[in-house]
């Protein structure tokens, strides 16, 4: 039967050491000891090196060298061997390589979620100060005050005779949503213009879409997520676009419709925003008042009124809409609503 005896704390203990730590002139039956610190010593001798508290490592080296004159460690347990090589040449490499994949990902969630908070936070701002907004509006009010005037301008679109609009030629209807269609950031239609809508698609068809700062605008929007929820509340297409109004041309509308601006109606509450834009590019521009206050910012409210002011301003001294040849008198498309 085979005793094992437990060696007292100084026994040296011995490790393979790679074989590229040894110099040409190391003679291997010459021994060399190392001092680390004066507790420990390392001797290097046949591969391998001794660590020891208190004495020389050599004596004990010899007994064991007798006791397995032949043995080779490299080969007795190559596997052993390269891996304790490879953990002297990189001892921390297994650490990293097991840390690798849950830091990357920890940076990919980290990643997303600063992109969405970002996202988010560029649309709460810009939906409340439309900086290309407030540019623009530097030029209506120095010389292009005509182009924030509408066509007509009515409480809401119960008052539009969509009729008298599709008889006169008119291709399609585009609504701007906020406080048009639906109530402020709300994703569904205003119930009380459920009927008018109703009547709008059944005379245009598909030729019926939303163009929005908000929802569809990809600044603000990037997945489509608003857009798609809108689309299912209210059946009704939310355009894609990637500039603000009243910034941008009327491209991705005519391209939607497959028509020219001039035959499409634009319909919003925002006389610098959505108004200008639609004259800009040519459409035929409705104007309705704000569904609802509640809501919304106090300083879009502030920056409406101050818009509607100028305009009312501007229409009492004279000042009229661009003319549009497929209804010279807008006023005919405006209809008497008993609510």
């Amino acid at each position: 039967m085979l005793s094992t005896s437990i060696a007292p704390w100084h026994t040296c203990c011995y490790y393979p050491v790679p074989k590229y730590l040894f110099s040409p002139n190391l003679h291997l039956q010459n021994k060399k000891k190392i001092s680390l610190r004066p507790s420990i010593q390392l001797c290097i001798n046949n591969s391998f090196f001794t660590f020891t508290a208190t004495k020389s490592c050599s004596e004990d080296q010899e007994k064991n060298q007798k006791r397995y004159p032949k043995n080779d460690p490299d080969q007795e347990n190559p596997k052993l061997c390269q891996d304790f090589y490879s953990s002297i040449e990189n001892p921390k490499a297994q650490f990293r390589e097991s840390e690798r994949e849950p830091e990357s990902d920890i940076d990919s969630l980290l990643s997303i979620s600063s992109k969405m908070w970002w996202t988010d936070f560029k649309a709460f701002l810009g939906q409340r100060i439309n900086l290309k907004g407030v540019a623009s509006s530097v030029g209506i009010l120095s010389k292009d005050k005509h182009l924030a005037i509408p066509h007509v301008s009515v409480p809401d679109i119960r008052y539009v005779d969509w009729g008298e609009l599709k008889k006169r030629g008119f291709k399609g209807v585009v609504f701007d949503k906020d406080n048009t269609i639906t109530l402020p950031y709300s994703l569904s239609l205003w119930a009380p213009l459920g009927s008018s809508i109703e009547q709008c698609k059944s005379l245009f068809g598909n030729d019926i879409a939303v163009f929005s700062n908000s929802a569809g605008l990809y600044e603000y929007d990037p997945d489509g997520a608003k857009a798609k929820a809108l689309e299912d509340a209210i059946g009704i297409k939310v355009i894609r676009h990637s500039v603000k109004k009243p910034a941008g041309t009327a491209e991705e509308i005519e391209k939607h419709f497959g028509s020219e601006s001039s035959r499409i109606i634009m319909v919003g509450d925002r006389p610098f925003t959505d108004i200008v834009y639609g004259n800009r590019n040519g459409f035929f521009t409705i104007l309705t008042e704000p569904l609802s206050l509640e809501g919304e910012p106090m300083i879009v409210q502030q920056v409406r009124s101050l818009e509607v002011a100028l305009v009312n301003r501007w229409s009492g001294k004279g000042l009229k809409a661009i003319n549009h040849r497929l209804l010279p008198d807008p006023e005919k498309c405006v209809k008497d609503v008993t609510l």
